[in-house]
């Protein structure tokens, strides 16, 4: 019922003329900066997002870069989204100004059509980007260029204001807020402001948790749901307007929030679709957002805790994925449930030691083709316990299906030392099932003990199961003989040991994707059918230097 009466408005919106000026009334500036990497990556015609790249390029056949079979509706949700002038504008050359200009006027000759760019969320970036980036890639172009540019950026923002509320459960929504304002602001739109407006103070509680947690618990899109709430505020005061006191007080969570997730190396942690942003992205987010206070020791509402002692810092996974309507899917096609990222890596821990990172999780491809993606969402891409081979969460091309429904954590301290102990219940269904994790962390942040334990109901055995520990690719590792624990060194030279008891210790390959893939390697503590329970510790030792001296 909601999408008729959505469509019915949207129609009656396409009956009314629409008014087109020359150019925008009030000059935007996109505040983040670009890739100049990918910018020259997409002069080649290649565009890459989110560590998938493919073709795009003017020209192509057909409506080939744009249309269906180019690309995963994640990747061409971002290349109809236009984001990518940041990249081109990083360049600072003519030749990407001209660029910029070719596949804008290639996209309304053959991708305006596409549905995935009706959507809300990609019109709404879209029509950010354009108007961010006008002096760039508009402001000196012919007149028949910046007409046509100008006519869709009036059509989108017409219809946008129309289909708001957004349908969609995640930052798309808030994406497509934003858009609808930045456009009735450069047009002079009143009606389509005041429209806006009205929705934002639902939208920001809808969007994020009292902790200050965004509703997709994931640390790439705390950020971004950061810069889009940073980027209405600066609307709001560019126009006039006071912003509703919802979005200050937001922000003033929100952005602690982000801090939990950062490592020593100043860059994310890798939960639920994120890849490794850049510290100094983070630091100017951080900035813009006047962030205030040190990051908290944990989310309540969102479900993560950060455990720090001396040099170590540990960020733990201690919540229930995002609920989200079964097989919702909002227009051209894209997910509309908060879990459209998760991964089924329930009690998952990343670790890093100064600005080494030590132990982590694989990461993600959100813009890869299924198999791919859904390989480093599964449970075993990431550093925690896998029972008989099986997710946690049922994984789907939407989101999640089966997932775990109860997650409990208790936390302690004494003397500067922490204590964790979490469960879930998401393999209930499939073994009937509890996954128990306890994490120690001593008070000089040397010693990390942990305890993973499975229990099930009735008198089936336990199936065998692993206790599995990514490593960073700066990672050098070594298995013991007797295959009972592991050397590590880190890149400052540092040593630390993984050792386990319960269970084999063994090595096996790994990959990261933090930013560009990488082989990896993972500990892998093998429990057998019937065991029940495995302990296990990492604790910093002297190694030799190596050269072999001591």
């Amino acid at each position: 019922m909601i999408n008729i009466l959505r469509g019915a408005r949207q129609t009656l919106a396409r009956l009314k003329p629409v008014r087109v000026p020359d150019a925008p009334a009030r000059a935007f500036r996109d505040l983040w900066p670009g890739d100049p990497a990918r910018g020259a990556r997409l002069l080649r015609g290649e565009f890459e997002v989110l560590g998938t790249a493919r073709a795009l390029r003017p020209g192509l056949a057909g409506a080939e870069g744009w249309d269906a079979p180019s690309g995963s509706p994640a990747w061409r949700a971002a290349a109809h989204g236009f984001a990518w002038m940041r990249d081109l504008r990083a360049l600072g050359t003519d030749a990407a100004r001209l660029h910029a200009r070719a596949l804008t006027d290639d996209w309304l000759a053959r991708g305006a059509e596409e549905a995935v760019a009706d959507a809300p969320e990609v019109a709404g970036a879209r029509l950010s980007a354009w108007l961010g980036h006008w002096d760039f890639f508009a402001a000196t172009s012919e007149d028949s260029f910046r007409r046509a540019v100008m006519t869709r950026l009036a059509q989108d923002a017409r219809d946008l204001s129309a289909a708001l509320p957004a349908e969609a459960e995640h930052r798309g929504a808030l994406a497509a807020l934003k858009g609808a304002m930045a456009a009735a602001i450069a047009l002079q739109e009143d009606a389509y402001l005041q429209r806006a407006a009205r929705f934002l103070p639902a939208e920001i509680e809808r969007q994020f948790h009292p902790d200050g947690g965004h509703v997709e618990r994931s640390p790439s899109q705390q950020l971004f749901a950061l810069q889009d709430l940073i980027e209405i505020r600066n609307l709001l005061h560019g126009a006039g307007m006071e912003p509703p006191p919802h979005l200050a007080a937001v922000l003033d969570r929100a952005a602690p929030a982000l801090r939990l997730f950062r490592h020593g190396d100043g860059g994310l942690a890798l939960f639920n679709g994120s890849r490794d942003e850049g510290g100094a992205l983070l630091d100017l987010v951080l900035t813009q957002g006047q962030a205030r206070g040190r990051a908290p020791l944990d989310l309540p509402e969102t479900g993560f805790q950060r455990l720090q002692a001396g040099r170590t810092l540990v960020i733990v996974d201690t919540g229930a994925p995002p609920a989200a309507r079964a097989g919702a899917t909002a227009e051209g096609g894209l997910p509309a449930g908060a879990d459209r990222f998760a991964h089924a890596g329930t009690l998952a821990f990343e670790m890093s030691v100064g600005r080494d990172r030590l132990i982590v999780n694989c990461g993600a491809a959100p813009a890869a083709e299924e198999a791919w993606r859904d390989a480093l969402r599964a449970t075993a891409a990431h550093s925690t316990l896998v029972l008989s081979d099986t997710n946690s969460s049922e994984l789907r091309p939407e989101g999640l299906g089966r997932r775990p429904e109860q997650v409990e954590t208790a936390r302690h301290e004494s003397a500067g030392a922490q204590w964790l102990e979490a469960s879930h219940d998401g393999w209930r269904r499939a073994f009937g099932a509890m996954h128990r994790r306890r994490l120690y962390l001593a008070e000089s942040g040397d010693d990390l003990r942990g305890e993973d334990a499975v229990e099930i109901a009735g008198d089936a055995p336990v199936p065998a199961f692993a206790v599995r520990f990514h490593l960073h690719p700066g990672v050098v590792v070594s298995l013991l003989q007797d295959e009972s624990a592991a050397l590590l060194r880190l890149p400052s030279g540092i040593g630390w040991k993984i050792r386990g008891k319960g269970a084999r210790v063994a090595l096996e390959e790994s990959v990261y994707l933090g930013g560009e893939p990488r082989r990896s390697s993972q500990v892998v503590l093998q429990a057998e059918e019937g065991v029940t329970s495995v302990q296990w510790a990492i604790t910093r030792v002297s190694m030799p230097a190596p050269g072999g001296e001591a």
